[in-house]
């Protein structure tokens, strides 16, 4: 993509990204850095590739006491959370539908798509209040109104969850100067997505090119024709915490190439 000159329009900030190791993630720490903000980035296993721009804490946010490493480290660290970007998510649970999944699949899946967000932002909200000024980006899931029955169940049940209380969280603590959004993307062509396509076609017992083919189809399509980049995600969250989007709160951006069909 062509370099563009975000003018430091963030700088001074400080930022959270989790699971900004790499994907979508990784695109949103890029972006935010270049806009001259200080970012942080958390996930349970190092970067591939090290970028001194980012400060990286290991830690396994399904857990309590992972999240309490990170709020700690960060206000020990910087004394304050400006930008939280609750990115951390994604399904590792059985194609099937409801009939192969296990108590310990849904909790997983709780865990990392609902309950992590929720104990960060607990943890980052008072500091935030106190200042009167903070962003709080929730990454939901187009999944959350079109949910995939036979692969995706818990994560699309947890990212629905997570849109109720995104919204419920935007009404308490707007009115304190902290601004609350939501983010639901559609496909995204990461990594991930593909590991998750191969998971599919394996315990379906078809091949990747046919478990492609059957989400498409679930999905209904996309009408502009491929994936998102993470590039494209990373660029609307840089608008939204931005000054240039201080008016908007309590509301859900879908970017997803046209695929909800309805509005």
């Amino acid at each position: 993509m062509e370099q563009i000159n975000f003018n430091n329009e963030l700088s001074g900030k400080i930022a959270l990204v989790t699971g900004g190791t790499k994907g979508t993630g990784k695109a949103i720490a890029e972006r935010l850095s270049q806009a001259g903000t200080n970012v942080i980035i958390t996930a349970r296993n190092e970067p591939e590739k090290e970028n001194q721009n980012l400060h990286f804490i290991s830690a396994d946010l399904s857990k309590a006491a992972g999240t309490e490493k990170v709020v700690k480290e960060v206000l020990e660290k910087y004394g304050k959370l400006d930008i939280l970007i609750n990115n951390l998510g994604g399904s590792e649970t059985k194609g099937g539908g409801f009939a192969v999944l296990t108590d310990a699949d849904w909790e997983t899946s709780l865990q990392t798509n609902l309950l992590a967000p929720v104990r960060l932002d607990r943890g980052f909200l008072p500091q935030m209040i106190e200042r009167k000024n903070g962003v709080i980006v929730h990454i939901a899931s187009i999944q959350a109104q079109l949910p995939l029955y036979d692969s995706t169940l818990p994560y699309a049940s947890a990212k629905a969850g997570l849109l109720n209380y995104s919204k419920s969280l935007s009404n308490e603590v707007s009115p304190k100067g902290v601004r609350v959004l939501t983010v639901s993307p559609g496909w995204i062509n990461t990594a991930s997505s593909k590991a998750m396509m191969e998971r599919i076609a394996e315990s379906s017992n078809i091949t990747i090119e046919q478990a492609t083919k059957s989400v498409m189809d679930s999905l209904g399509g996309i009408p502009f024709g491929r994936p998102a980049q993470p590039e494209e995600i990373a660029e609307l969250i840089g608008f939204l915490v931005s000054p240039r989007a201080n008016y908007l709160t309590g509301t859900e951006f879908v970017i997803d190439g046209g695929t909800i069909p309805t509005i």
